[in-house]
């Protein structure tokens, strides 16, 4: 579900490089990131790139907006184009499929949680989760990659995102 409340299935990003983030309006991430973000949108949107934000509140309590106020927030402080989502959680018993989907398939240094807001995963274009980014990890560097629009990376990862065809946002 998107911030909008209208349904949205992940399938309708099929084929496209995903950068999944979880984000919030009162961190000190916060600033850089939605930056950052927004100019890496802009900048490979048309070569398949999209960024999906999922706002989350289990980090210090940093996005306790309603939806609304998280759209007013995002759109107009960072011009945020890219689709962001209804509020989900990221860990915990009602962590959003999405979430558990990424987490499931990326494991790692970073184990099974999401650590803090504005963590990042990149999914290819088969919907494969390539590679997982700490909060700290600035979306410039992401746009380093060799070929950020194929979304190319080492993992050999087996697991698909968009199969299911929802996002798991929370109602």
């Amino acid at each position: 579900m998107d911030i909008d409340k209208k349904d949205v299935s992940l399938s309708k990003f099929k084929g496209k490089v995903l950068l999944i983030v979880n984000v919030a309006s009162r961190c000190g991430l916060t600033s850089s990131n939605y930056t950052e973000l927004s100019h890496l949108y802009e900048n490979f949107k048309d070569r398949g790139l999209e960024v999906l934000a999922f706002p989350c509140n289990q980090f210090g309590m940093q996005e306790p907006g309603s939806n609304e106020e998280i759209k007013q927030f995002a759109c107009t402080k960072f011009k945020a184009e890219f689709p962001i989502f209804d509020k989900v959680d990221v860990n915990g018993p009602f962590t959003a499929p999405v979430y558990r989907f990424l987490k499931s398939s990326s494991g790692g240094f970073f184990g099974d949680l999401v650590k803090w807001n504005f963590e990042k995963f990149l999914v290819d274009k088969n919907g494969k989760v390539v590679e997982r980014y700490p909060p700290t990890t600035s979306p410039f560097q992401i746009e380093g990659l060799e070929s950020p629009a194929d979304g190319r990376r080492s993992s050999e990862s087996s697991y698909r995102i968009g199969d299911n065809g929802t996002s798991g946002g929370k109602n």
